[in-house]
């Protein structure tokens, strides 16, 4: 039995008349007769009563009318929407971020942007370090992640970098590095000035580059940091600070946190090093349609509208008519 059978015998019975139903199929009267004589064989009885008038359905095909038109619609919905599957506008994807990640401001403005433009698609979203999220994108069970510095840079994976931040330090309020009174503009305190202080830090494995980089830049200070403490999470070393437990360095996006107990700081060195760069990742090649959207709109968000930088090992796929 084969799809066209279902359409024959559906206009059949809808025109009630071989003929007729031939004129509209676009086909002869007699091989349209012969298609539904060797359906009535395979089926194993008649579907209609035939008449010098006409054709009326029998029992049997009245019940098997309704299942014909199921089977047309399911196959006619399935058709529509591995279309929408294969252009992009329908299917799922799996972003991750890592926290300080998702605290950039972009991250937000490129999902929201991403949600109007193909609200077919469905979003599922996870945290995790830098190391995670990688071994994740490896694994297939990440798309597109979102993170800082890469830690490790497995093959098949490419590490877009979108936008650079300057690093501000993060202090507790009632420091004594900090002047008494509130400044109408951001304190800026000179590396060499901590060399006393604790640090709180990323652990190496969550975020090597940035962690070596403020290494680096207080031994070129004169001084090597004193580690207090080595956390999982950017907000966490925040949290520390507020407590009293040391002092910390994080990018300019995540100053908004905890700002009633903590003070964000400008560094006053010229350390071009210091700075925190936001990355996507994913892999190379034999990503879904709907991926290639997404990848597409947060390059082009990241620089602007003039240009749209396309992904290694893929290529822009521009919007289609929904």
């Amino acid at each position: 039995m084969e799809l066209r059978h279902l359409r024959y015998f559906v206009v059949v019975a809808e025109e009630g008349h071989f003929t007729r139903a031939a004129e509209r199929l676009g086909m002869q009267q007699p091989p349209l007769s012969q298609q539904i004589r060797a359906l009535e064989q395979e089926l194993g009885f008649d579907l209609f009563r035939r008449h010098p008038k006409g054709a009326d359905l029998t029992e049997g095909g009245m019940v098997f009318l309704g299942e014909a038109r199921n089977i047309l619609a399911s196959v006619e919905q399935a058709s529509r929407r591995a279309a929408l599957a294969a252009n992009g506008s329908e299917g799922s994807i799996t972003l991750a971020f890592t926290s300080s990640a998702a605290a950039h401001p972009l991250i937000p403005r490129v999902v929201r942007a991403y949600r109007e433009e193909w609200p077919r698609v469905s979003l599922e979203f996870k945290e995790g370090n830098a190391a995670e999220l990688t071994e994740e994108i490896v694994a297939g069970k990440v798309h597109v992640a979102f993170l800082r510095l890469p830690v490790s840079r497995p093959p098949g994976v490419v590490f877009q970098p979108l936008q650079e931040e300057e690093m501000l330090l993060v202090l507790p309020v009632g420091h004594p590095l900090l002047p008494r009174r509130t400044p109408d503009t951001m304190p800026v305190i000179a590396l060499k000035a901590l060399r006393d202080e604790h640090f709180i830090l990323v652990r190496r494995h969550g975020a090597p580059g940035m962690y070596s980089s403020l290494i680096d830049a207080c031994v070129r200070a004169g001084f090597t940091p004193k580690i207090a403490m080595e956390v999982d999470r950017m907000l966490t070393n925040i949290s520390l600070v507020a407590a009293g437990v040391g002092i910390s360095a994080v990018p300019a996006s995540m100053k908004g946190f905890h700002a009633e107990s903590v003070v964000y700081c400008r560094i006053s060195d010229d350390e071009p090093g210091l700075s925190a760069p936001l990355t996507m990742a994913c892999m190379a090649s034999g990503m879904p349609p709907a991926v290639g959207h997404f990848l597409a709109l947060a390059a082009q968000m990241a620089v602007g509208p003039a240009t749209r930088p396309a992904m290694p090992g893929r290529q822009t796929a521009s919007r289609p008519k929904r």
